[in-house]
């Protein structure tokens, strides 16, 4: 091949990633986690972790048990919490994973709900209204908004606490 004419080879997992999305919301819920748990499986816990986020995020909404969808979550913000400056500045699509965090502590806040830990709820509603400060006025981000604040509605939280919008961590859970 001449100079200049390399090409490096497209990353095909986002894209897979995408197809299954696409078998999802068309109503084929078993077999795109058993899909998706496949693709969890060819990347692997140390895997891209753009790619881990990603899946994770997708994968925690194909569960049943609220605990599993609990603990995919977290492996999607763990993910997202890797890539650090150097790895944004090297994967085009990592920005995008960043605008990721109000959805994923939004997600967050909606499984501690569901499993009856208000509090946690709460601390996670903060961090997804914190993040969400940087999201444009897209509808993207706007969608973002609203469903924060029927979050806030539900959750009976009316803004940033005292403490700030991160008051503790949350917990890690292995795959």
């Amino acid at each position: 091949m001449a100079k200049g004419q390399e090409q490096a080879a497209p990353d095909a997992v986002p894209t897979r990633i995408g197809q299954v999305v696409m078998l999802h919301h068309a109503g084929d819920r078993e077999e795109a986690r058993r899909r998706f748990l496949d693709l969890w499986a060819e990347i692997g816990e140390h895997g891209d972790p753009l790619h881990r986020c990603t899946l994770a995020h997708y994968l925690a909404d194909t569960q049943d048990d609220p605990g599993d969808e609990l603990a995919w979550d977290l492996r999607a913000l763990a993910a997202a919490e890797e890539l650090t400056a150097d790895r944004l500045a090297e994967h085009p699509g990592a920005l995008a994973a960043r605008a990721l965090y109000p959805t994923l502590h939004l997600n967050l806040a909606a499984d501690y709900d569901r499993l009856g830990h208000r509090e946690a709820a709460r601390a996670h509603l903060r961090r997804a209204r914190y993040a969400a400060e940087s999201l444009g006025d897209d509808r993207y981000g706007e969608g973002v908004r609203m469903e924060i604040g029927r979050m806030e509605l539900r959750l009976g939280d009316d803004g940033p606490s005292a403490e700030g919008p991160w008051p503790w961590g949350p917990p890690r859970q292995r795959p």
